[in-house]
């Protein structure tokens, strides 16, 4: 994980997570946060026979949900704003199919936040569109928290909690 600001800590970490049987398995590993072919590349070296994605929290900012099967890669961005000065973020929306925004990167910081690509990623786990619609759109909360909030209703905040060390806001 990565800590760095004044004062604050701005999280980035990067964690395969699958289940099988009734179990949880979330595993932190390193990503360079360029593009999104490192997390596909985790996520396809588990080899799980049951659901295996990634979750990427990018400076505590924002969050990426990676989901690779044969046939694509299903994606959210939880901020597409962040694809304005960053590689990662740029290319999850080009995963995606979006356009970066046409935004001046001066003024990104004015603008308020809005999420893209596949909301009902993680579905067929229990997670709805509307309940990630729900975390994505709460401004309040830092991207690792928003994790906590998937992982939570997931059932699997305890294994991340194991596995990554997520800073108190």
């Amino acid at each position: 994980m990565d800590f760095d600001g004044e004062g604050e800590d701005f999280a980035s970490f990067a964690v395969t997570v699958t289940r099988t049987d009734a179990h949880w398995h979330v595993r932190e590993f390193d990503d360079d946060f360029d593009d999104l072919d490192t997390s596909v590349r985790a996520v396809r070296a588990l080899r799980a026979e049951g659901p295996a994605f990634a979750l990427l929290c990018v400076d505590d900012d924002y969050f990426i949900v990676v989901r690779p099967s044969p046939n694509r890669t299903r994606v959210l961005l939880s901020d597409a704003t962040a694809g304005v000065e960053d590689d990662i973020a740029a290319a999850a929306l080009e995963e995606i199919g979006a356009e970066v925004p046409d935004l001046n990167p001066d003024e990104v910081e004015d603008v308020d936040p809005w999420a893209e690509g596949d909301f009902d990623i993680l579905a067929d786990l229990g997670l709805s569109e509307q309940v990630m619609g729900l975390i994505t759109d709460d401004l309040d909360d830092w991207a690792s928290e928003q994790i906590v909030r998937i992982a939570e209703e997931l059932g699997f905040d305890d294994e991340l909690f194991d596995e990554v060390d997520i800073p108190e806001h």
